[in-house]
């Protein structure tokens, strides 16, 4: 691991030890904060995948019984039905935090009915296709926001992996071993100022026993 190219002085020293304990405190709380994401983020997971699985399967029932509409009824009769649709719908986005990841939450409104054509001239099975679909509409929405809330926490996990990883892997072993190497360093230079003065003292006495 390289070692920082700093002055081997005391003063070097304590701010290496104090900007050793803010690293390894920062360290913690990032650790802490990526386990905590890898908790969210598998729950989420887990929950987006099982709506999933629901919305497709009811999406395939609307999408069969809506092909029954069209086989029951003439394409140009159900497209002028649908052409002139009554309803208005807004996506009104707020904002939400999860572990200090902004992600967005959706509310959906809608004004109007679907029933926007003659019952006389279409089949049921075109007001059921309807329905379902009507239905469908907040679950996919939903499953539209927790897909999109997985990917905002899988980027911050990996962000957050990365600055655990430098700080464990490259930050705070360079500051480890710098401040070693000064440890070392002082004490090589105490013991020589102690042996220089061993010295002297040693030349006054011999001088003064003359």
């Amino acid at each position: 691991m390289a070692r920082i190219q700093v002055n081997p002085n005391r003063m070097e020293l304590l701010k290496l030890r104090k900007r050793a304990a803010i690293a390894e405190r920062g360290h913690k709380l990032l650790k802490d904060k990526l386990d905590e994401l890898m908790k969210q983020f598998m729950v989420l997971v887990q929950e987006s995948r099982e709506l999933r699985r629901e919305v497709e399967s009811r999406l395939a029932d609307a999408h069969l019984i809506f092909a029954i509409a069209r086989s029951e009824a003439i394409t140009e009769e159900v497209e002028e039905s649908l052409s002139v649709p009554t309803v208005s719908l807004e996506v009104e986005v707020e904002r939400a935090n999860i572990m200090g990841v902004r992600v967005p939450h959706f509310e959906v409104r809608t004004e109007g009915d679907f029933d926007c054509y003659s019952f006389i001239s279409t089949p049921f099975s075109l007001d059921a296709a309807l329905l379902n679909y009507r239905d469908l509409l907040p679950d996919l929405v939903r499953l539209a926001e927790m897909e999109n809330n997985v990917s905002l926490l899988a980027q911050e996990i990996e962000r957050t992996r990365r600055r655990v990883n430098a700080l464990e892997h490259v930050l705070i072993p360079s500051l480890r071993e710098t401040i070693v190497y000064i440890t070392m360093k002082l004490d090589e230079m105490e013991r020589s100022y102690r042996t220089q003065l061993m010295k002297i003292k040693s030349m006054q006495e011999e001088a003064a026993s003359r």
